[in-house]
């Protein structure tokens, strides 16, 4: 069931209030006459309907309805935990039995 509402990715920068979090969304471009990467950040109010997303986990947000004066966006899912862990699985099938044998069975490389 594809929509068009905006989906972005940012980075929870406060997590004080009741069932909301402020996301930091960052966007870079490059100036036109010096071509210098410029950083441009906005923060947005977004809904946590859980309140248990931490500070500094990376989340996508999604335009909602109004859901006050300043809350226009929910939080759809948490991509990246807040120490880089990554809650995401990859795409794709993973052997973890076949990877960790393979790293077991590499020599240790010596000193000498």
């Amino acid at each position: 069931m594809p929509n068009s509402r905006r989906r972005l990715i940012g980075r929870v920068v406060s997590d004080k209030m009741d069932k909301t979090v402020v996301v930091a969304i960052e966007r870079r471009k490059a100036h036109r006459v010096y071509k210098k990467v410029i950083r441009f950040t906005k923060k947005v109010y977004a809904h946590d309907e859980s309140n248990a997303i931490p500070v500094g986990a990376v989340v996508q947000v999604v335009e909602s309805k109004p859901l006050s004066k300043t809350k226009r966006w929910v939080v759809e899912k948490v991509i990246e935990g807040p120490g880089g862990k990554v809650l995401e699985p990859v795409a794709g099938d993973i052997d973890v039995d076949a990877a960790l044998a393979d790293q077991q069975s590499e020599p240790a490389e010596g000193g000498q």
